[in-house]
């Protein structure tokens, strides 16, 4: 099981910026962000893959950027001009390999963009 340390959530007014990190406790082929707001589903915001190859939701691209730290298993996701929106639950998240189905989950970090 891997277990991951989550950090960087808070408060923040709109326009304002933050960054999230996320620590595993082994190497994963993927990892990245999803996010959870009051009453919506849970959807992805991005992810990096071992080989740097990234993806972003369509409604943070331009403003998030997501990287990688492969020596300390840590992956970061710089967020800018922030959007009340952006008002969510934000989970960490990684799979082993390319051909895994199992996935691993953070216990989140609360967002809030609002004045």
């Amino acid at each position: 099981q891997v277990q991951f340390e989550e950090s960087g959530g808070g408060l923040v007014q709109p326009g304002g910026s933050l960054r999230l990190s996320c620590t595993a406790s082994a190497s994963l082929y993927t990892m990245g962000w999803y996010r959870q707001a009051p009453g919506k589903e849970r959807e992805l915001v991005a992810m990096i893959t071992s080989l740097g190859r990234t993806n972003y939701a369509d409604s943070v691209k331009g403003r998030f950027s997501i990287t990688r730290d492969y020596a300390k298993n840590t992956v970061y996701l710089q967020m800018n001009s922030l959007k009340p929106e952006d008002t969510a639950d934000y989970y960490c998240n990684g799979k082993p390999a390319p051909w895994s189905t199992n996935y691993y989950w953070g216990q989140g970090t609360q967002v809030t963009v609002s004045s």
